[in-house]
């Protein structure tokens, strides 16, 4: 009996061996996210795991990572680099949280494999370290959530914008297109009156993707500037990562924010963020679609692999809910 159960136990050992020697035996696809502490991440971790579901007979699996903390602009650094050293490191995409840092590690280490940059892109001139950027439209996003805010007080006012890392480019350049569609004008560094809208002291606030700092932040421009009349989330932290403070600190602005009295426009629909807008606590979201970037990114690097023409950039496209159309916004 004890032969038999050794025998047996032997055998299942060398046939968990065998797989995960299989496994460490596909070409990767690697994708390095900025934290893996934020649930938008975890649905382009989902959208990898289908792409690898759907392909298990594949030379290539989807492998996803990043640093624990989206604040650990270094430690996806490293990661970067420590992926670029791997013999079975075929090709990555990656989402910079620091577009100049990242950018610099890849001119140091020289990677002779394919770079593609997913969600975030490096900067402009640094495109070239990059074959091409898949996801979201950003400075299409920003100018949606600023029309938005301007259509519900179309004469202007006071606001404040958060943002997250102050190096992501992302995030900058939703900035920028929602300062373009209050004012008019593009490319204004701040606005101070034109098109009707002036940026209070103190903003923008960067937050670097922590959802409670993000509420607090909040909070206490509400208490320096108790005549603001708008809010502009780059990025869905707050609504996402604190619901419930965030519902704590607006649910007494409710009946203003019903009549465009006060107005929130915020980026992404993920997690509470429908169920927020559904209370009447948000004006409107403009959100991204991180699954089927996970999703699309392993096809996109194969190509890549391949020489084959890869059109750049590769956008997702936007989701747009505001409390009348939560049932109904988001693509399916």
């Amino acid at each position: 009996m004890k032969k038999s159960l050794l025998m047996a136990t032997a055998a299942a050992v060398m046939a968990i061996s065998a797989g995960m020697g299989l496994a460490q035996d596909k070409k990767q696809l690697v994708i390095v996210v900025k934290g893996l502490d934020n649930p938008f991440f975890e649905a382009i971790n989902q959208g990898c795991q289908k792409w690898n579901s759907e392909n298990a007979d594949s030379e290539y699996e989807c492998f996803y990572t990043g640093p624990a903390s989206t604040s650990d602009e270094a430690g996806e650094a490293q990661i970067v680099q420590d992926m670029l050293g791997k013999p079975t490191t075929v090709a990555m995409a990656i989402s910079p949280s620091n577009a100049k840092l990242i950018a610099q590690t890849l001119k140091t280490a020289a990677p002779t494999i394919p770079i593609m940059t997913l969600d975030a892109d490096l900067a402009a001139e640094d495109a070239g370290l990059r074959k091409t950027y898949l996801g979201t439209d950003n400075t299409l996003m920003g100018q949606k959530i600023g029309e938005y805010i301007k259509a519900a007080k179309p004469d202007g006012g006071t606001i404040c914008t958060i943002e997250g890392n102050p190096g992501a480019d992302n995030i900058l350049r939703r900035a920028q297109g929602m300062r373009d569609a209050l004012s008019g004008t593009p490319g204004l560094a701040a606005l101070a009156g034109e098109g009707g809208w002036t940026e209070v002291a103190g903003c923008p606030v960067f937050t670097n993707d922590d959802g409670a700092k993000g509420v607090q932040a909040m909070t206490d421009i509400l208490a320096a500037n108790p005549d603001l009349d708008a809010f502009g989330i780059m990025g869905g932290w707050p609504l996402f990562g604190a619901p419930q403070p965030y519902r704590d600190l607006f649910t007494p602005m409710a009946d203003r924010i019903a009549s465009n009295d006060f107005v929130i426009g915020a980026a992404d629909t993920i997690g509470a963020e429908v169920d927020l807008a559904r209370e009447g606590l948000v004006t409107a979201l403009v959100g991204q679609r991180p699954f089927e970037m996970g999703y699309l990114a392993p096809g996109t690097m194969i190509a890549l692999i391949k020489g084959e023409a890869v059109a750049d950039p590769i956008f997702t496209g936007l989701d747009e809910c505001t409390k009348d159309t939560v049932d109904t916004c988001i693509q399916k």
